[in-house]
């Protein structure tokens, strides 16, 4: 004769007193707004000041698909989805960081303009050889 088996209590549940799960979700009132703009994607990537990444967002997972991932409208869509959910944890001051040659640059920087965080500075690392590496060829189209 096999044994029954016993329940479990569903965690979560009214019963045992827990209904909220997310009760202590961490305030990060500083952090630090990094954007890659290449000219195939923009990926955004929200830190804190320790550089923890807190949120991230592509122009790739905000479902533009191809060659429209390089467009400023994709980076503009991509900075709002990163940005919304470090807005509701608490953020009001970041810095910006910009890497990148691509289209997205200004139109992610606007975006978290207009998100309503006050932003400490704006910076571009945009990696520049110091006559180190050959290039390579031009692209002929």
């Amino acid at each position: 004769m096999a044994k029954p088996i016993p329940k479990r209590p569903k965690i979560g549940s009214r019963r045992n007193g827990r209904i909220s799960s997310r009760k202590n979700v961490p305030r990060i009132p500083k952090g630090i707004i990094h954007v890659q703009a290449s000219f195939n994607n923009t990926i955004v990537t929200v830190t804190d000041l320790q550089g923890r990444v807190i949120s991230w967002s592509s122009a790739g997972s905000c479902g533009f698909k191809g060659p429209r991932r390089g467009t400023p409208f994709a980076a503009q869509t991509a900075a709002g989805n990163a940005i919304r959910t470090v807005a509701d944890q608490g953020m009001q001051r970041a810095g910006v960081m910009i890497k990148g040659a691509g289209l997205g640059r200004d139109a992610a920087l606007r975006a978290i303009r207009r998100s309503g965080i006050l932003l400490n500075f704006i910076r571009d690392i945009t990696p520049m050889p110091h006559n180190g590496c050959r290039p390579p060829k031009k692209r002929r189209v």
